[in-house]
């Protein structure tokens, strides 16, 4: 287990414009398919979501194989985009002193049980996990907020979890915990959204010169529609205050663990 003070980073690279692949039967194009890429989060300079050296070969070894030109995961960025402003929405709450070690727990031992409760501590906790349930395989990412007197940081941990057909495996240490300054965290999730934004002003701006390839369809004013309004969806998160009902998560986390001891 790793345990210090450090940054974080999203990193990304997009596929380029010419061989970005349309969707539907009818080819079309679209703002989430247009970021088809790679990513990767740099946490204390580990790369958690770099493929190990086997599984890049293996992967170099399929179809597309020989256009693999990194060991990251490949999938569309603003899925990652999205996700990262979630936890900015759901995850920035500091976490009251007596739930920190249910907080840390990446993976409590608990069991469903049906009370509104239980279901206030559930929610609370998914909150805070980065969304990878779309990847085969991928590690479990959670972050939680603390602020005691002065220090107002944020810590992430994260562990891996084994492909049981023994393919994917990720590079770098299974399990990690890193705390750093919650406004260094806020800082690199900015950073991604300008970025990220900034790489898909140019990609439309390219469209809007050239239009859609031959037999694609694409509205390219709408692609700028969404694009404006997607560059407000980091200060809607900022904005958002999610009320936690604490109590409620208190008398939820103490049954669902109670219950996953059984």
């Amino acid at each position: 287990m790793i345990q210090t003070d450090s940054a974080i980073r999203f990193r990304f690279g997009l596929t380029p414009l010419e061989e970005v692949k349309p969707w539907g039967v009818e080819p079309k194009l679209h703002w989430f398919g247009l970021t088809a890429g790679w990513y990767c989060v740099d946490i204390d300079g580990h790369e958690v979501l770099r493929y190990s050296e086997r599984t890049v070969r293996e992967l170099r070894n399929d179809q597309d194989g020989d256009r693999r030109a990194h060991p990251y995961v490949d999938y569309f960025v603003v899925r990652l985009w999205e996700d990262v402003i979630a936890l900015v929405s759901e995850a920035m709450e500091p976490v009251p002193h007596d739930l920190v070690d249910v907080a840390a727990d990446i993976s409590p031992d608990w069991t469903w049980i049906d009370t509104p409760e239980a279901d206030a501590a559930l929610t609370w906790h998914g909150a805070g996990h980065l969304y990878t349930d779309y990847l085969r395989v991928a590690p479990n990412i959670r972050l939680w907020r603390t602020v005691v007197g002065e220090e107002d940081t944020v810590t992430v941990g994260w562990e891996h979890r084994a492909d049981p057909e023994g393919v994917i495996e990720f590079a770098g240490p299974q399990t990690g915990r890193v705390t750093l300054p919650t406004s260094e965290f806020l800082g690199a999730v900015a950073e991604l959204d300008r970025a990220l934004l900034a790489a898909m002003d140019e990609r439309i701006g390219e469209l809007e010169r050239s239009g859609p390839p031959p037999g694609v369809r694409g509205d390219v004013d709408q692609l700028r529609r969404e694009h404006r309004d997607r560059a407000t969806w980091l200060r809607r998160a900022r904005d958002r205050e999610p009320g936690t009902d604490w109590d409620a998560v208190r008398i939820g986390t103490r049954t669902l663990l109670a219950t996953g001891a059984t």
